[in-house]
Parts: structure tokens; C-alpha cells; sequence
């Protein structure tokens, strides 16, 4: 198996472990078992522990907005990036598939298999800022610590990444979920069937990452590397 094919499997399985664990512990909140700081908790640790497991092999993204993100920047090749979305895809959709046959069937009900949602009464189009707010801090984490080189920072890259992810659910969670993160979404609305307001989580984590990687890009890593081609 090449490099890339290597690394394909690093994000699947990597990304299938967020979403297992991740939606995993909004069906156990679903049964009454977990609150908000159990669930944001489980999703930070979950990432932070994925990161330090393979980020050396894949660089541990998890996460297709993100990719494209890299990508935008000129930190990820085109044909890599293809091959990224399809293996985070793809690991969101098995983990959720797990999930949906080894719950409870009445927890995975009651929590809507754990599918990100928009709060009753929300207005769409602030549920599309949260996304791009949570995500923008998420990437702003990722280009900080895991792809600027400078300083020792890389080493912790795993931890403020995952940090960032659990203080985002903990403020943004009852909102819209935070899922900040198309797998995190796509995975759980296949296995429930549930499509509702389902551009709320690919427009919103899109957008976020972007800014953010073209942001941080261009203030502090434009004059200092060249892109990758």
C-alpha cells in the first residue's frame, strides 16, 4: 500500500472513531446517561486521542471542511485531498453505522442517532454562522499548532485541537450541535434517514475552515513558505 493509501486509511479510521464516540455519546445523553460536558468531553477526547495516534501518518484531519480548508491553502495536493474526502466520508458513515446497530434502539431513537440538529425555533441562518464560527476556531487550532512549523507547538497539536472542539460543543452545542465537521453530520443523517436543514453542516464548517485557513495563511505563513503545489 502507497503513502497515500496508508494515510486514506488513517483519516478513515480516524474519522470513523469521532463518529462512533462522538454521536455514540449524544445517544447515551439521548438515554439519559450523559449531559452537554460528558458529550463535548467525549468528542474533545476522542480527537485528541486519534490525533496523537495517526496524525504523524495522515497529519489527522477527520474532517472534509478542514481538508478542504489545507486544500485552499495550498497545504494539501488536489489528488490528495479527493482521496482525503472520500476516506473521512466513508469512516463517518461506517462509525455511524456501528453506532445505529449496537445502541439501544430506544436511546438512538430518542437522540435522533445522534444527527446534528438545528434548535426549534433557531433561525436557519444563524445556525449556518455557528457552524462557520465553531469551525473557523477549529481551523484557526489546526494551522496554529499542526501545520505552522514554527515553535514547538506541533507537539500539541492533538490536545488544542480536541480543547477547541469541546469548548465549541460546550458553547454552541444546544444550538446546532457543533458539529463543525460534514462527516460528523452525513455519517448519523444516512444511517437515521434524516436530511433536515442538512446545508447547515456543509456550508457553515465550509466556510468557517476556509476563512480561517485563508486567514491565518495570509497574515502569518504566506512570506515565511511557499505553498505546496
Amino acid at each position: 500500500m502507497g503513502e497515500h493509501g496508508k494515510a486514506a486509511v488513517a483519516e478513515f479510521i480516524g474519522t470513523f472513531a469521532l463518529i462512533l464516540i462522538g454521536a455514540g455519546a449524544v445517544v447515551v445523553g439521548g438515554g439519559g446517561q450523559l449531559d452537554l460536558l460528558g458529550i463535548a468531553l467525549a468528542h474533545g477526547l476522542v480527537l485528541f486521542i486519534m490525533i496523537s495516534v495517526m496524525g504523524h501518518i495522515s497529519g489527522g484531519v477527520y474532517n472534509p471542511a478542514l481538508t478542504v480548508g489545507l486544500w485552499v491553502t495550498g497545504k494539501m495536493p488536489s489528488g490528495k485531498t479527493v482521496i482525503y474526502l472520500g476516506a473521512e466520508c466513508l469512516g463517518g458513515i461506517a462509525g455511524a453505522f456501528l453506532l445505529k446497530f449496537l445502541a439501544p434502539p430506544e436511546w438512538f431513537k430518542a437522540a435522533g442517532g445522534g444527527v446534528p440538529a438545528v434548535m426549534d425555533g433557531y433561525a436557519i441562518g444563524k445556525a449556518i454562522v455557528v457552524e462557520a464560527v465553531a469551525t473557523f476556531f477549529l481551523m484557526l487550532a489546526v494551522m496554529g499548532t499542526a501545520i505552522d512549523d514554527r515553535g514547538v507547538w506541533k507537539q500539541t497539536a492533538g490536545l488544542t485541537i480536541g480543547l477547541v472542539i469541546a469548548f465549541d460543543i460546550l458553547a454552541f452545542g444546544p444550538y446546532t450541535g457543533a458539529a463543525m465537521n460534514p462527516a460528523r453530520w452525513l455519517g448519523p443523517a444516512l444511517a437515521s434517514n434524516d436530511w433536515a436543514n442538512w446545508y447547515v453542516w456543509i456550508v457553515g464548517p465550509a466556510a468557517g475552515a476556509v476563512i480561517a485557513a485563508v486567514l491565518y495563511w495570509a497574515l502569518y505563513l504566506k512570506d515565511k513558505e511557499p505553498a505546496t503545489p
